[in-house]
């Protein structure tokens, strides 16, 4: 089934009949709403995608590269809400949305191997080869939780602003007994002292954050307890409470990476005997769907998700439009606010003394 089987069949050209698939805008709605009945009587689906990719020099497909794996990436609520927000901003463009992993087993490395024509590079490890890939492919790119780099466009929350701000909320409730929460993927896991924090430092997020701590925590005289886990998701809260709640002197309140992470700190405080926040105060960081419905309802830091996925979407597309006629990006940074939310899970200490 070729083009000029439909055109011999409805009497036009076989050019009209390649516009009314390709640029539509170029017929009369009646002429192709003709053509499009005779292909469907036909059984023609329409021009071969990879073949009108290769005259138009563009895949009609955009990349997004994640550290973590498909499977972690659909099961964490922030993550899905965000990737919905960039499949939302995408859609009227007809631009489709690729995901890309670090896995590199065998000869295919998704981000130097599938065709797109730019990609989002979002929260990934500092030393993933993916990042150097894409830059090296020189397509455009957009840095989603990522230090900014000269050229091309970032956007970012004001991470280390929401967390001074969750701790400044604990050292003001008179907590002294505080620990942190964290995960990364490289480096040492388990109990951190306060002196070793370089150990954890493994991305843009984590080092803001951790600044963001030691802000408010420093200048009152708290040299926190950090434990720190590969992964981000409740099970790892979950390990990491059951050890500082283990040690000598266990802290009175808990400072979180993540809301996923408090939500196991609580699920161990209670299995401990526990009460949130009678006992120990828990605050978390994004404001996932799941805060809110925490029994006690979660104190957090807000980040607007849907805000930052459409912006970052945006800003590829607009990228992608200005290397389409040779222009450089728009590289612009942008950083968007982390508000502390205060809720039932967060109260003065146990004790007068904290």
């Amino acid at each position: 089934m070729t083009l000029q089987t439909i055109a011999d069949r409805v009497g036009v050209s076989r050019m009209t009949v390649s516009n009314a698939f390709s640029r539509p805008d170029q017929l009369s709605p009646t002429l192709r709403d003709r053509i499009l009945a005779v292909a469907d009587e036909l059984g023609y689906v329409g021009p071969d995608p990879a073949a009108r990719a290769l005259a138009r020099g563009t895949t009609g497909a955009v990349g997004i590269l994640l550290t973590d794996s498909l499977s972690q990436a659909f099961g964490d609520e922030v993550a899905t809400t965000f990737l919905g927000a960039i499949a939302d901003e995408l859609a009227p463009t007809g631009l489709g949305l690729t995901l890309l992993t670090t896995n590199q087993a065998g000869s295919v490395i998704p981000a130097r191997d599938v065709a797109m024509d730019g990609a989002l590079v979002y929260s990934c490890d500092p030393e993933n080869t993916g990042v150097e890939w894409l830059v090296r492919r020189k397509i455009p790119l957009v840095f989603i939780d990522q230090t900014p780099a000269e050229g091309i466009p970032a956007v970012n929350v004001d991470d280390r602003a929401g967390a001074r701000a969750a701790a400044q909320h604990v050292v003001d409730l008179g907590h002294r007994r505080v620990a942190v929460v964290t995960s990364g993927v490289r480096g040492r896991h388990g109990l951190i002292g306060p002196d070793n924090t370089g150990d954890i430092i493994d991305g843009y997020v984590a080092a803001q954050r951790l600044s963001g701590w030691l802000d408010a925590l420093t200048p009152a005289g708290i040299s926190p307890a950090i434990a720190r886990e590969p992964h981000g998701d409740p099970d790892s809260g979950y390990r990491a409470a059951r050890r500082l709640l283990d040690a000598p002197n266990p802290p009175t309140a808990i400072v979180c990476f993540s809301d996923a992470l408090a939500q196991g700190v609580m699920g161990a405080a209670v299995d401990a005997g526990l009460s949130v926040p009678d006992d120990l105060s828990v605050v978390g960081f994004d404001d996932s769907p799941a805060a809110a419905r925490m029994r006690p309802p979660l104190t957090t830091v807000r980040q607007d998700i849907l805000a930052k996925g459409h912006a970052a979407a945006a800003a590829l597309t607009q990228a992608i439009e200005a290397a389409r006629v040779g222009e450089p990006p728009a590289a612009e940074h942008l950083r968007l606010p982390a508000d502390l939310i205060v809720r039932a899970s967060t109260a003065v200490p146990p004790t007068a003394g904290g």
